[in-house]
């Protein structure tokens, strides 16, 4: 199974799921994919771009949360206007981002994240 089977197979499960990625905590995208054309997807199917854009407050993120002792961060919800974005930590510097619709179900999203990362660790 490779990357981008595993992020279809969420993406297909989860109406509203605009488009998912697998990145590196630069924002860098190692695979990704998207919902199908027509969808209205507020950031123009370049999820890259989220990764990039919100790289930095993750990391900032991460900083907060080791100074208070709390652990590593695992995921972080953003949810915007127009869309709801999911950063998931798959690995140290490996995580899944995952945009969807206002109307998507956010907790069956961040199910099948969860449900997924065990794969996503042995393709690694």
């Amino acid at each position: 199974m490779n990357f981008e089977k595993i992020l279809q197979e969420i993406l297909a499960d989860c109406p509203g799921a605009l488009a998912l990625a697998l990145m590196e905590a630069d924002g860098i995208p190692i695979s990704q994919v998207q919902a199908a054309t027509g969808t209205s997807d507020p950031l123009g199917g370049d999820i890259g771009a989220a990764g990039v854009e919100f790289s930095r407050i993750i990391g900032d993120t991460a900083k907060a949360a080791n100074s208070l002792g709390g652990g590593r961060v695992r995921e972080m919800v953003v949810s915007l206007e127009r869309m709801t974005l999911i950063f998931h930590h798959v690995e140290e510097d490996i995580l899944i981002v995952c945009a969807l619709s206002p109307e998507a179900n956010l907790g069956k999203a961040r199910y099948l994240i969860r449900r997924s990362i065990l794969a996503i660790r042995q393709e690694l």
